[in-house]
């Protein structure tokens, strides 16, 4: 008889060990109702690699498309350019309800496609392969998904397809399209870190106009003689107002050191004439970036790789260009007159 054996006694009942806890049966964190919520819609292009079955759909029409997906709705597809950005939103929300369990203030992601039903399947393979808290699917076969974009109270559209973004912009809703990057910069797993351009951006693009008939030198005047007078809103604003909305959360809980949200302003524009009325127009608005560049015509792409930004957003194209070949995950932010 074993040692073991004899502290039991012979004949005594052993008692069953308890079952290992079913880590699928976890309880799910709560969706937060959308009017209390930061939604960011995605279409399944900037959240997932489709280029070869895009290319399926170009070539092959519809029905081959669908079939292709079907065939292999079970082989997860893999992610892409909004990957990171999403990941770092749900990082957020573990922070915010570790402080405010009960809390509804949270992002809250949306995939918005015009995808046929059938390719749901492998969308949602993919999403639960993937570890991604997305619930909510608009998948409307064929059909541009821009203007459900209103009734799901979406705060920010995120597109490959310039066109979609362009319509949800004149929708007055804040939107970019997104493009690939070959070798993206390593990125902070512990903080979001989002980059504006101003003009165009977050500010309206009044001032970018008097650059373009004017030139420089009637620019820096027309800046210097209503340095006092606030710049319109541009189609970001109201995501970087959002942002300092849950920034909030964790400063009223002495959180400033450790907020795992941070912004940037990465503009043009020169500190000493042209960059006072940005300032003024952010600090009419109530509003505060935590890092602020001003690199008067300076090339943007250095400096961002070094802030590694989930996103920069930004309505030139030349500044895009120059973000992604430094590895910079960037997205265009058209005009609503364009």
């Amino acid at each position: 008889m074993s040692a073991r054996e004899s502290r039991r006694g012979i004949g005594q009942k052993v008692a069953a060990e308890p079952p290992a806890p079913d880590s699928s049966n976890a309880k799910k964190p709560r969706l937060p109702k959308p009017q209390n919520a930061v939604t960011v819609a995605v279409s399944s292009h900037v959240l997932f690699d489709m280029a070869h079955e895009s290319k399926v759909y170009d070539e092959q029409g519809l029905e081959s498309y669908v079939k292709y997906q079907v065939e292999r709705e079970n082989e997860p597809l893999k992610p892409r350019v909004a990957f990171s950005f999403i990941k770092a939103l749900m990082n957020v929300n573990a922070r915010l309800r570790e402080l405010y369990p009960d809390s509804e203030e949270l992002f809250d992601i949306i995939l918005m496609t015009n995808n046929h039903a059938q390719v749901g399947f492998r969308l949602i393979n993919s999403i639960n392969h993937h570890d991604l808290p997305i619930e909510r699917f608009c998948m409307t076969g064929s059909s541009s998904p821009v203007r459900y974009l209103k009734a799901c109270m979406t705060n920010l559209y995120l597109s490959t397809d310039p066109e979609k973004v362009q319509e949800a912009i004149k929708e007055g809703i804040a939107a970019a399209t997104m493009f690939p990057v070959n070798s993206a910069n390593e990125l902070s797993d512990t903080q979001l870190r989002v980059a504006f351009d101003g003009d165009g951006v977050l500010f309206s693009d009044e001032s970018e106009k008097v650059f373009k008939k004017e030139g420089l030198n009637g620019f820096i005047e027309h800046e210097k003689q209503f340095a006092d007078k606030p710049l319109g809103q541009g189609p970001l604003k109201c995501f970087l107002e959002d942002l300092a909305k849950l920034q909030k959360k964790f400063y009223s809980k002495n959180k400033q050191g450790s907020c795992p949200i941070r912004t940037y302003l990465v503009t043009s524009r020169d500190a000493p004439t042209t960059g006072i009325r940005a300032l003024n127009t952010l600090r009419s608005w109530g509003l505060e970036i935590d890092e602020l560049f001003f690199l008067a015509g300076a090339p943007k792409g250095p400096l961002l790789q070094k802030i590694g930004p989930h996103i920069f957003f930004d309505d030139q194209m030349c500044h895009i260009k120059g973000a992604q070949e430094l590895g910079t995950t960037a997205a265009h932010v058209p005009n609503a007159t364009n």
